[in-house]
């Protein structure tokens, strides 16, 4: 393989308005840009918000974290990669309580084992790229 980078993107609107691609791949790594919680262009189980306050409603972060991962394999698939290959994520949630809670059993529905061989870190934040976000996940794979 030569040592210019493989990228992927999904073509959201936001990778032109922000500037970035989904993922990249040089040499046997591949890093993945945090990965949200959408379906093209829609969000998926958005958080309830009115614009004048912070989520105080957390309830969707498993599904948000679910559609994470399902993200994610897709744009590992392009590389003929799979979760199979991440040997490294962070997630980032507005929650922690939320996204402890859920990340036991979303994260081995998404490995498919009861013990992700994953280094992982969870870190609270105060904001995610849209309002409605309530997890992101970014990732890196060895292939």
């Amino acid at each position: 393989m030569s040592n210019a980078p493989q990228v992927e993107s999904f073509g959201v609107p936001w990778e032109k308005e922000y500037g970035y691609v989904q993922a990249v791949r040089r040499g046997d790594t591949i890093h993945l840009s945090g990965q949200v919680a959408h379906d093209g262009p829609d969000l998926v189980a958005p958080a309830p918000v009115d614009g004048t306050r912070p989520v105080t409603d957390f309830t969707n972060t498993g599904a948000q974290m679910r559609q994470c991962y399902v993200n994610a394999a897709e744009v590992l698939g392009r590389f003929g990669a799979s979760l199979d290959d991440v040997v490294e994520e962070v997630i980032f949630a507005l929650d922690v309580d939320a996204a402890n809670e859920a990340a036991g059993p979303v994260r081995k529905e998404a490995y498919g084992r009861p013990d992700p061989q994953v280094a992982s870190t969870l870190v609270g934040t105060t904001r995610l790229a849209f309002p409605e976000l309530l997890v992101e996940i970014k990732f890196v794979a060895r292939v």
